[in-house]
Parts: C-alpha cells; structure tokens; sequence
C-alpha cells in the first residue's frame, strides 16, 4: 500500500487531497502546524483499511522540516507520493509589510519546499517510482503589485517543479505543479486580504477546494507537468504572454488592492 504524505492538510486544498487518497486507501503522513486540526482529520478519515499519521510542524521555522524527515526514519514511513501543499501570502505594499512575516512567506512556500522535496526524493530515486505535486498558483504567471512576495514564491514553485519534470521523467518518477486561481479556503483570512478587489470581483468565477482537490489528483495521477483548475484560470494563464507587461502589472495591482 503507497503512502502520501501531505503539507498543509489540516485545511483548504490539503485537507480535500487527505480525504480523496483516504476514499482510495492510501496510508496517509498529514503535516500541518495545528495539532488539534491534524487530529479531527485523523478522527474523521481513519478507516481500518489505512495508516493516518499525523505531524504537527510549523513550516516556518527552518529546522520543521529536518524533524520531519528524522521522524518519518524513526517510524521507518516511506513517502511514495509528496504533496507540497502548505503555503500563504500576505497583500499590501513591500516596504509596508512585515519583513519578518515576508521571510517566513518564502521559508514555508520555498525554502521547506525545496528541502522537503530534496530530502524525500533520494528514496524515491532508489525505488524507481514517486509523485510529487507542488501547489503553485495562477499567480506563479505574472508578477503581483502589493502581493509582491507571495506572486514571486509560486514563480518559483512553479519554474522548480517544471525543470523537475524533465530531470526525473526517465527515473519513474513524476512532477506536477498545481496552480489553482482565486480558491474558497482559508487563505484569504490568514493573509488578510478579503477586502482586496481579487476577492470582491463577481466576474472571477470561485473554485471550491474540493474541486482544486479533485482535478489535482487526476493531474497527479496521468503524470502531468502542470495543472490549472478551470477555463478561465487557464485563458488567463495564456493571455497574459501575450498582453503587455505594463497592462498586466495594472491589472494585477488594482486587483490586489482594496478598500
């Protein structure tokens, strides 16, 4: 029986993506910072059929992800399949925000990421099969004025899990990058950014995590290189190559900005 092991999964996207490989019984690795949370899911989705550990870890802090490694060798849990899920943002100009708060943006949607992916991987190497999905955004095709940060971390999620692809293709190992639009979670409070325009605009049609969730595991499953929930995310993915950077850089700035 594989195993998965998931970031961020106590809410949002990650929690759909616990509960879709729970109904196909696969042993479950949750990793959220919020034990409480991590322990309702594993209530919630435990069947006799499957294994669900929990870990509770706040990805922020650089040496999470070390103790997450040396805990899966402790209880000998072997990851078949990697869901780099966990990631926020924040909205508002750079020199505004919080610098610190800004450095663990790119410490949690980065740099635990890279370290994640590079320390899980070498197993994955040696068996000849794994997947790995890293969630980006839609944001990762552009730059973002006033969420500057955030927009610069899923670029490089998504350039990261591009090159991946092609590096591991030929060892039996497969690279998605998820890059779900505007999606109903819980993202939009932690950053704070449910006044922004991106969140109050009706003509933005809304996905459900669920949804995210369903169409990232068939992505994830066929091999695929890059995901993008929905027509409207993905025309817009391809609009901006073609529209002038000066027009974009508007656009995105008025729509991350707000009363």
């Amino acid at each position: 029986m594989e195993t998965v092991l998931i970031t961020g999964a106590s809410t949002g996207i990650g929690y759909e993506f616990a509960k879709i490989f729970a109904k196909h019984n696969y042993n479950l690795i949750l990793v959220a910072r919020n034990l409480e949370r991590l322990q309702k899911v594993k209530n919630e989705l435990q069947t006799n059929s499957i294994n669900i550990h929990i870990i509770a870890k706040d990805l922020s802090i650089s040496s999470s992800v070390d103790e997450i490694n040396q805990e899966l060798m402790d209880k000998n849990l072997n990851v078949n399949i990697l869901i780099n899920n966990a990631g926020f943002g924040f909205a508002g100009p750079f020199y505004e925000l919080d610098l610190k708060s800004q450095l663990d943006m790119i410490q949690v949607n980065v740099n635990s990421l890279v370290k994640l992916t590079g320390l899980i991987l070498p197993s994955m190497i040696k068996n000849g099969y794994g997947k790995i999905m890293n969630v980006a955004s839609t944001a990762a095709f552009q730059p973002g004025p006033y969420m500057a940060i955030y927009y610069a971390t899923k670029a490089f999620v998504l350039s990261f899990s591009e090159a991946l692809y092609a590096e591991l293709s030929h060892k039996g190992i497969s690279v998605t990058a998820l890059c779900p639009g505007p999606t109903r979670t819980e993202f939009q409070t932690r950053a704070g950014i449910e006044h922004i325009n991106l969140f109050r605009t009706k003509f933005l049609p809304y996905m459900s995590a669920e949804k995210v969730a369903q169409i990232g595991y068939k992505g994830l499953m066929k091999g695929k290189r890059v995901v993008i929930p929905g027509l409207f995310n993905k025309l817009g993915t391809i609009a901006v190559r073609f529209v002038p950077k000066t027009f974009v850089l508007y656009v995105i700035k008025n729509l991350n900005t707000g009363d």
